[in-house]
């Protein structure tokens, strides 16, 4: 985090960006001294209700980030700023998106956590729109004009007010990741399995193993429990993705199966009232695919560098996630978030496990758009990572895996091959070559 002092002292003259968190009102007069080299700048955590109408005088900003202020209206002078991509007003107090705010070269835009009740209908003529994060607003309908978002891959709108969800949405070509629960449609929903109850006093609480968007992550010990266990204490906010009670809705529906990290017991009784999750402990050798998106992927996972992975492996990964996928599929259940970054791998025994269901959307079984078109949208998701897969093992596994890809990345959504079909081809991809 830079400071007033080194801005206003010309020690950050020439950097390409900038991060204020120092309780602004206002921004300061000198970051424009670095309008010719300034592509990334970060406002978030101040105390901002309005930027100057000279920002477009930062001519390379890509990336504004503004989130935790004090907006109530998006600014108009973001559709000003001619190279600016993307825009990030996560929890303010943000009610009106005028269509001017709009800037002209948006390709990733959140909105997270405010107020809104109506977008503009010209957010769809974004020509390079690929991510729209609106989870934790007002929203009662899309704008129609959004069906001309054709390079819009992923979408968050859980946690609003919709009733319905357009047709259309289902037929745009390149939409893989969308989280839609919390919303008010009707509809009878995919039933949550029954787990043991573990009372929170009968639990040993170990280190802190990691933290999502929605939760904190433990290891513990409970005293009716063989083995170790990993508890998920979800932190009851709005994330990125949508509600905790949807994420525990949605794991609760999915069921067990080797491929998924799925609870086996819920917690109940905790003295602050939180909710949590038990699983099982992943074992160790265990190692995430990939990194999440970069700011430059906008939508893909970012995978280590040089990375090769072996062709067994590989289509291993392949088959297990894609089984994964259909078992959620069966049960109802879009994961919303089918990412290299959600799947953990053992390199050495030739396994994968797909998790986190922060972006999870129970589907309703009697809705009048049926559940092969949303699920459709996830197909192309699995197409992405199998097309990832390939990119990085060599040939020929790597050609098998791009044609099998290429079916599920089909731009006419009803073209692709439902998820259990992509089972079937992945496992026999994996028996040829293991045989």
């Amino acid at each position: 985090m830079h400071t007033l002092e080194q801005l206003r002292s010309g020690a950050l003259a020439g950097t390409r960006r900038l991060d204020l968190s120092c309780g602004l009102t206002e921004l300061p007069e000198e970051v424009f001294a670095l309008a010719d080299t300034l592509e990334v700048l970060n406002l978030s955590g101040n105390r901002l209700r309005e930027l100057p109408h000279q920002l477009s005088r930062l001519h390379k900003l890509q990336v504004l980030f503004a989130s935790d202020n004090d907006f109530e209206v998006l600014p108009e002078v973001l559709g000003a700023c001619p190279s600016l991509q993307m825009v990030g007003f996560k929890a303010n107090r943000i009610t009106l998106v005028p269509a001017a705010a709009l800037p002209p070269a948006l390709r990733w835009l959140t909105l997270t956590d405010n107020a809104i009740d109506h977008l503009p209908t010209e957010l769809g003529q974004r020509p390079a729109l690929q991510k729209l994060m609106l989870a934790g607003n007002r929203l009662t309908a899309l704008p129609d004009g959004l069906q001309m978002a054709q390079r819009l891959e992923l979408l968050r709108i859980s946690a609003n007010r919709l009733a319905r969800v357009p047709d259309w949405l289902t037929q745009l070509p390149r939409l893989s990741w969308l989280a839609l629960a919390g919303n008010t449609m009707a509809g009878s929903w995919a039933t949550e399995s029954e787990l043991p109850a573990v009372p929170w006093h009968t639990l040993t609480q170990g280190p802190l193993l990691g933290e999502g968007a929605s939760g904190l992550i433990y290891r513990v010990q409970a005293s009716d429990w063989p083995q170790p266990l990993a508890l998920k204490l979800f932190k009851g906010e709005v994330t990125s993705d949508g509600l905790p009670e949807d994420e525990l809705a949605a794991c609760l529906a999915a069921g067990e199966h080797p491929g998924l990290t799925t609870p086996v017991a819920r917690l109940v009784n905790h003295p602050e009232h939180a909710q949590g999750l038990l699983m099982p402990l992943i074992p160790p050798g265990h190692i995430n695919l990939a990194g999440p998106p970069s700011l430059q992927s906008c939508t893909r996972d970012v995978y280590p560098s040089g990375l090769r992975l072996p062709a067994p492996l590989a289509l291993n990964i392949a088959r297990d996630v894609a089984h994964a996928v259909a078992h959620l599929h069966q049960r109802g259940v879009m994961h919303g978030d089918l990412y290299a970054h959600n799947i953990l791998i053992d390199p050495m025994h030739g396994q994968a496990r797909l998790g986190d269901f922060g972006a999870a959307t129970r589907l309703p079984m009697d809705s009048t758009t049926p559940r092969h078109r949303w699920l459709a949208l996830e197909v192309r998701a699995m197409g992405c990572l199998l097309e990832e897969l390939a990119d990085h093992t060599p040939a020929p596994a790597s050609t098998a895996l791009h044609a099998l890809a290429q079916n599920c990345l089909s731009p006419v959504p009803s073209e692709r091959p439902d998820m259990t079909t992509v089972a079937a081809q992945c496992q026999a991809l994996a028996y040829g070559f293991a045989a």
